[in-house]
């Protein structure tokens, strides 16, 4: 006969609560107000560690009320310090607090990184699990680390952080104090620039998608892509997303240009500065995207097309053909804003003859 031994089961604290991170840091509403410019209604000293909806907070967690929508939440919330964008009616709660800003949203921002715990920073050095091939140039300040590939003739600058599995190819470059997550491939001597960050799975300088049909109208004849890819400073690029090498030449991204997640972005295009692109976004080839140019998620853009400076493309637009310089388009193929969302209600109204 077996005895049962008791033993003590840890509580789990609540699933809204990461696990596994650093301590954030202690903020006070005091603070809050302090850093915004803004008005306290409530106690100076609620102290908050982490931030949340409204609907998922505790006693220690700043939220935000941005508009009328969120106010009725803020009752049944037990958040203990909000946010709030001057001109909305919110009533205090007694032990809570509510900062009231020009714009919550905009504010946030910031809160979130006066309550990030402060940035592990990599050991300068290369572990001894990498592969760095005689030839390289690694900097006495860089960080490389296990598993990670440094071929002959690439180089990665100063107080950069180079995780494990990634793969620097022969002649590529990273620049000063860039973050290359694991698994990353930067292929063909592309060239990734200062301060910016590549997450994980990324690939680089990949050949482009080219074929042609063979003389003899049997099959296919792959195009050989002789160019590379080049990064400007402080461009991010999000997880699994591709960034295809040139033909001949560079694709090139500008500086601060954010890409999200899962984007193909093919061969020869070029993007200007500070350009945002959401995730499931697919670039065909030779695109010119020019400065501040906005994307949606999940939007198709045909070859050869630019894109003026200060357009937005809604998201699940087919752009098929040039767009103009700060205007809005939607749909399939894409129309001008306006233009788009009368067509949408001309059809209700058909639908209902």
């Amino acid at each position: 006969m077996t005895t049962a031994t008791s033993q003590t089961i840890p509580t789990a604290p609540p699933a809204h609560v990461p696990q596994g991170l650093a301590p954030a840091r202690e903020v006070t509403s005091a603070m809050l107000a302090e850093r915004f410019g803004g008005r306290l209604v409530g106690p100076p000293d609620v102290v908050v560690t982490r931030a949340d909806a409204l609907a998922d907070a505790d006693e220690r967690t700043l939220s935000f009320i941005r508009d009328a929508a969120f106010v009725k939440d803020w009752a049944a919330s037990r958040a203990g310090v909000a946010l709030v964008s001057e001109g909305l009616s919110v009533d205090a709660a007694p032990g809570r607090a509510l900062v009231f800003v020009r714009d919550a949203d905009l504010a946030m921002v910031e809160a979130l990184n006066m309550l990030a715990p402060a940035a592990r920073q990599a050991t300068p050095g290369i572990d001894p699990r990498a592969i760095i091939e005689p030839g390289a140039m690694i900097d006495p300040l860089a960080s490389i680390g296990p598993f990670a590939v440094v071929r002959a003739g690439a180089s990665v600058g100063e107080g950069s952080s180079i995780a494990s599995g990634v793969v620097i190819d022969a002649g590529s470059r990273v620049g000063r104090f860039t973050t290359i997550h694991a698994n990353v491939t930067i292929a063909n001597a592309s060239v990734v620039g200062d301060h910016c960050i590549i997450h994980p799975g990324v690939v680089i300088g990949a050949d482009g998608f080219g074929y042609r049909p063979a003389p003899d109208g049997r099959g296919l004849v792959k195009i050989p892509h002789l160019g590379n890819a080049v990064l400007d400073s402080h461009v991010e690029i999000g997880a699994n997303t591709c960034i295809d090498r040139a033909r001949f030449g560079s694709t090139r991204i500008g500086a601060g240009t954010k890409i999200d997640n899962l984007v193909q972005i093919g061969h020869n295009c070029r993007i200007g500065r500070s350009v945002v692109i959401c995730g499931c976004t697919g670039i065909a080839g030779s695109v010119t995207i020019g400065d501040g140019v906005q994307i949606g998620g999940n939007c198709g853009i045909a070859d050869n097309v630019t894109i003026g400076r200060g357009a937005r493309i809604a998201a699940k637009t087919g752009v098929m053909h040039d767009v103009p310089e700060g205007i809005t388009v939607a749909g399939l193929p894409a129309f001008p804003g306006r233009d788009y969302l009368r067509m949408i209600a001309a059809l209700r109204k058909l639908a209902k003859v």
